[in-house]
């Protein structure tokens, strides 16, 4: 028995969705039609107002509603750091945290030759080109994830800011609060080890 065109469109489309599969969609979609229709209607216009509002910072490279984003125009913030990220979510997971309080700057991906991602497919000529127009910055901290397309860029990006006297640093990566070094992989042991710091 095939599902009416409706639902079948509507699981279609919740399978586009990342990590979403056949069932999760069928689930979801029986989810959505049991819902009433004022929250469907709340549902189908953010996913409209998401798309159409929203654009990412001139300045950074972060998503936001407004140009510039919140962080690039808040004066209390450290514009002598810039940290640099991967993607827009991983500056509200560090924000969040409370405890960087400096600039940001998003690349929108890694470098990934595999997946024919060079240097021009990211938002590093805008991350170059505001390092020059704002000599307060003395710091770039690269946060990209310790993957080895992380690692690649996060080099990349050294060997490209060094040269005009701006300090290089990188995130500690190692072992994660609670975790059991028995359990930990080789890699995540090098980092942890090269990471440590003094008591």
């Amino acid at each position: 028995m095939q599902y009416p065109d409706p639902i079948a469109k509507l699981i279609d489309s919740y399978m586009k969705l990342p990590g979403i599969g056949s069932k999760t969609a069928t689930r979801l979609a029986f989810f959505t039609i049991d819902m009433n229709k004022e929250d469907v209607e709340t549902f189908a216009s953010s996913l409209t107002a998401a798309k159409n509002d929203l654009h990412y910072c001139s300045i950074c490279g972060n998503i936001t509603d407004e140009d510039p984003c919140a962080i690039c125009k808040d004066p209390s913030r450290d514009h002598k750091t810039i940290l640099v990220v991967e993607q827009p979510k991983d500056v509200m997971s560090i924000d969040r945290s409370g405890d960087y309080h400096g600039l940001y700057h998003v690349l929108h991906g890694v470098l990934s030759p595999i997946d024919g991602r060079g240097p021009e497919d990211l938002n590093i000529s805008s991350l170059l080109q505001r390092l020059k127009d704002d000599a307060a910055v003395d710091e770039v901290i690269v946060a990209t994830n310790a993957t080895p397309e992380g690692e690649a860029t996060a080099q990349y990006l050294a060997r490209l800011i060094k040269p005009a006297g701006i300090k290089v640093t990188r995130l500690a990566h190692g072992l994660a609060v609670g975790s059991d070094i028995e359990y930990a992989d080789q890699m995540t042991l090098l980092k942890a080890v090269e990471g440590r710091t003094e008591l």
